[in-house]
Formats: C-alpha cells, sequence, structure tokens
C-alpha cells in the first residue's frame, strides 16, 4: 500500500507530465507552447482537451491531498483557461497565450513540496533534460 507521501509524488509527477504536453511541449524564449494551445485553434477538440487535462489535473490534486485552497487556485485557472476556448478567434488567442495547465499543475507541485518535500524526477525525465539543454548550449 502506497503511503501518502508517494500518492503526494505520485501526483506530482502526474502534474509534471500534463503541464509539459498542455504548456511547454516546445519553448520560446520563457515561453511556451502545447496541445492546449494548439488544439485551441480546433473547435471542440480544444475545449474537450482542456477540460479532460484540467480534471486529470484536480483528480491528480485530490489524490496527492493538495488542500482545498489549492484545490480552488486550480479550478480558477482552469476555468479560465477552458472557457476563453469557448469564443472563437480571440478566445483561441487567449488560450493559446494563458498557460492555465502550467500555473494550475504548479500550484500543485508547490503545495505537494510545502507538505512532503521535493519530488525527484525519474532519471530518464534529467537525461532528456540536459540533452535538450546541451543542444542548446545551456549548463544544468
Amino acid at each position: 500500500m502506497a503511503t501518502t507521501q508517494e500518492k503526494a509524488h505520485h501526483a506530482w509527477r502526474a502534474a509534471e507530465r500534463i503541464k509539459r504536453l498542455s504548456d511547454q511541449l516546445v519553448g520560446v524564449g520563457p515561453f511556451g507552447l502545447g496541445l492546449d494551445g494548439i488544439l485551441a485553434w480546433v473547435p471542440v477538440a480544444g475545449t474537450v482537451y482542456s477540460v479532460g487535462a484540467g480534471a486529470m489535473l484536480v483528480a491528480a490534486g485530490f489524490r496527492g491531498g493538495v488542500s482545498f485552497m489549492t484545490l480552488g487556485k486550480m479550478l480558477t485557472y482552469l476555468a479560465v483557461d477552458s472557457a476563453s476556448s469557448t469564443v472563437p478567434v480571440v478566445g483561441w488567442t487567449v488560450d493559446t497565450l494563458f498557460p492555465g495547465h502550467l500555473m494550475a499543475a504548479k500550484a500543485l507541485q508547490k503545495d505537494i513540496e510545502a507538505r512532503h518535500g521535493p519530488s525527484a524526477l525519474p532519471e530518464s525525465w534529467d537525461r532528456k533534460r540536459k540533452a535538450r539543454a546541451g543542444r542548446r548550449g545551456v549548463k544544468i
């Protein structure tokens, strides 16, 4: 049976995956673009993805035992992100530029780190990050 800390760290890693997929597939300077921003331009698909990924983040938050205040922050970020995608063109632009999933995932991760300490990423993730940074000439 998994301990509370193990469940929390599992939720942290799930949030990391969703964060990267939704808002950090491609990095351009300090900005990132992911499936959420790309699918925002596809009617219905963007909203479905945004709501689905948001639901997965909230479920991870419940599993990880984050506070109700953190869940409230997450739901606010996700509601703005998902609601904006319902308005054609202007809303899609906002959805592309507003990293709601990223912000919600960071809130979840910060809460878990405060309660259970930092979560270690699997070694394979760290190797990939270092390889990408090395190709860009960045030291880690």
